[in-house]
């Protein structure tokens, strides 16, 4: 009689069901690094051009489709600088204006190097500074700028990541809020001291604007943040004058 006691492989055993499982892990893993290596190229750019647009935004300039913005940001941009301890900017050979400060984030700045972009609109110089903060769920960020003087700010954009839709979110969806600081002043009078800000109370409408409706702790997170970014540029802005 043939030998009846060979077993094949017991699919109901526990080494079957943890080897099965780590086979299929180790698969899906593979997959899922092979995708996000096939997709990072495409991912950067998408990133880089969102970039771009939101320094774009900053300057008044909306609207456009993605090639057109991509174009739009090399005409109008001209360098991308990162700023030495003493606000001057580091010369570089670099003049893609996607290569220096482009690249910088709020890590970098919270490191201690900041990034300012020379722009030329209508054939006014204009300078745009990154901004960074943090709101009622989650960082806050920014660009706004401002006339070759630095004492008054030429447009703004702010983003956001996780506010609420209609309320704290207004800082990135209400193109009308973001035009109210068109205008302002970023110094007090005969001072050196940021006035530029958000209030919930307007007294000084020469450079404050009124904080978004509801949205109280994200307004002040708006207000925290200029004061405290822009305050890192003065001595450049200073030079400015």
């Amino acid at each position: 009689m043939a030998n009846e006691n060979k077993k094949g492989l017991n699919t109901n055993s526990n080494s079957y069901t943890i080897i099965y499982s780590a086979i299929l892990v180790v698969i899906v893993a593979f997959l899922l690094a092979f995708v996000f290596q096939a997709l990072k190229d495409r991912q950067e750019a998408n990133v880089a051009l969102d970039k771009k647009k939101q320094v774009l935004y900053s300057l008044n300039i909306r609207g456009l489709g993605d090639e057109a913005a991509a174009e739009k940001y090399k005409e109008v941009v001209l360098s991308d600088d990162i700023l030495g301890d003493n606000g001057e900017i580091i010369p570089n050979a670099n003049k893609d204006n996607e290569s220096n400060g482009f690249k910088l984030n709020s890590a970098d700045y919270k490191a201690g190097r900041l990034a300012v972009y020379t722009c030329k609109v209508d054939g006014d110089t204009k300078y745009v500074i990154p901004v960074y903060g943090m709101g009622l769920w989650g960082p806050i960020s920014g660009y706004v700028a401002l006339n070759d003087d630095c004492q008054t700010v030429y447009g703004a954009y702010f983003n956001h990541e996780g506010e609420t839709a209609g309320l704290g979110a207004e800082i990135k969806d209400s193109q009308a809020w973001q035009e109210e600081f068109i205008g302002k002043k970023l110094f007090r009078e005969g001072s050196d001291e940021i006035a530029l800000s958000v209030e919930k109370k307007v007294d000084n409408p020469e450079s404050q604007v009124d904080a978004v409706t509801g949205a109280t702790l994200t307004s002040n997170g708006v207000r925290d943040m200029l004061k405290e970014c822009l305050g890192k540029y003065i001595t450049f802005f200073k030079a400015k004058k």
